[in-house]
């Protein structure tokens, strides 16, 4: 899953995550270096393909995407879908599933990589011939949660009457459109993965964030909508850029801190000459695992709603099914939605501490400090330093996990102060996924810079 929303080590683990430039000074860099221009230039190429992509509709006849747009807006798993994908579900289009099945068979892999001491062992020697046994693994399990998925979403959204009547006249109607879905999805795999090679920053990520802001225009003009027809007052729509903004400042300031661990290193004597001696430091991110333990959560959250289509309502296993996702829905309105808010929390820290666990070896660090003759200051090396070093994760982790938990639960808290549906999606989970990969590319951006001036 590092590879989904990663790439470089800044954003999964310690790094620098300080930019060094200003936006305006590194645009200017970056535009008048040949190189990476034609890599900025090939990132907006494939943005563009993707927002042409999602205008491409999936041939449903006698099933309008206004008919569509009113069930998203009932649906919060639906409404999540389309605002992740750039609202292609509303239009019908071949890329309706977006990256979710390609995000949920990473999430397994990661686990099953866990649990199985050989694929481990496998991953951490095996190399680059590894990664790609573990990609083509994934793709595989992709494809089966796109038909998976698909059907489920395909029979979810049968209590429209238009999509009801369009296949039960047509009952190969499900087959083909899950057929151009699960082509729809792995075209944005492809895409993304070109993006990865030939672009800047981790492809996969960039076509997450590409789909947030494409969606965004659509959400800022329902606001609109709703001061204008007098369903919402006018100072809500102050409400919501004021805490649009502050929530953009309070996720970046988190997203940047970092708690540095000076490393004394030890000085050599090579002939006449002293070598070393130098005072650095270890960088902890206060978001360690950035935003994967949320992305984590949502998957688990959501499966009840991806398998509650496949049965008939007023079936028991239906009413199961139902009474299982409301139990885990979170929000502020029911005694279940409360339930589902601490069951969100706890999935955020489980996942945290597991994520954590899976990416950084503490003893690692603590052996390669010794073998290079460096120490913490006040620190002896080996056991204590791992102790030391644990300790420190530990208390980042906490913190981490407590600032996720509250940007993934504060946007359910709006729709008791603003009457305007969805609107929670300007903020939370995909403010943060926007940020964090803004952040994330234009330090890549960056380090080529400061890579080719070294060079010259």
């Amino acid at each position: 899953m590092s590879a989904v929303f990663g790439g470089g080590g800044d954003v999964m683990g310690p790094g620098d995550k300080g930019l060094k430039f200003t936006l305006a000074d590194t645009f200017r860099l970056a535009w008048a270096d040949p190189d990476l221009r034609q890599r900025i230039m090939f990132v907006f190429g494939v943005f563009a393909v993707f927002a042409f992509c999602i205008h491409v509709p999936v041939p449903m006849p006698g099933v309008a995407p206004s008919d569509i747009e009113e069930a998203v807006k009932n649906n919060g798993f639906l409404a999540m879908l389309g605002m992740m994908g750039g609202r292609a579900l509303q239009r019908i289009s071949i890329m309706a599933l977006g990256l979710g099945p390609y995000i949920t068979a990473s999430i397994i892999m990661q686990i099953l990589n866990a649990a199985n001491p050989a694929w481990k062992k496998e991953m951490q020697e095996g190399g680059e011939y590894a990664r790609r046994a573990q990609g083509k693994r994934t793709r595989y399990l992709t494809l089966a949660l796109c038909a998976a998925q698909g059907w489920g979403l395909i029979k979810t959204l049968q209590v429209i009457p238009s999509v009801h009547a369009t296949v039960t006249a047509n009952p190969w109607i499900p087959y083909t459109t899950i057929l151009f879905w699960t082509a729809g999805a792995m075209l944005m795999l492809w895409l993304g993965e070109q993006l990865t090679e030939r672009g800047i920053g981790n492809g996969v990520s960039l076509m997450i964030f590409a789909g947030i802001v494409i969606s965004f225009p659509a959400t800022a003009q329902q606001i609109w909508t709703s001061i204008q027809n007098g369903t919402t007052a006018g100072w809500a729509g102050l409400v919501v850029i004021i805490m649009f903004v502050l929530s953009t400042w309070f996720i970046t300031y988190f997203t940047i801190a970092q708690r540095r661990i000076p490393v004394q290193h030890i000085r050599r004597q090579f002939g006449t000459k002293a070598m070393g001696g130098a005072t650095s430091y270890l960088p902890f991110s206060v978001v360690m695992v950035g935003v994967i333990p949320i992305i984590f959560a949502i998957a688990l959250i959501q499966i009840p709603y991806q398998f509650l289509g496949w049965f008939p309502p007023g079936t028991q296993a239906h009413n199961v099914i139902q009474n299982i996702a409301d139990f885990m829905n979170p929000n502020f309105t029911t005694w279940k939605g409360y339930l589902g808010i601490l069951i969100y929390a706890g999935l955020i820290f489980f996942f945290s501490y597991f994520y954590t666990a899976v990416q950084f070896n503490v003893e690692d660090i603590a052996n390669n400090l010794k073998r290079a003759g460096s120490f913490i200051p006040g620190i002896r090396p080996g056991k204590q330093t791992k102790d030391f070093l644990d300790g420190v994760i530990s208390r980042r982790t906490v913190v981490g996990a407590v600032f996720l938990a509250v940007v993934a639960i504060s946007p359910y808290l709006l729709p008791l102060l603003i009457n305007v549906r969805n609107v929670q999606l300007l903020f939370g989970t995909s403010l943060l996924i926007m940020v964090s990969v803004a952040l994330e590319t234009m330090r890549q951006i960056e380090a080529n810079i400061l890579m080719k001036q070294y060079g010259q």
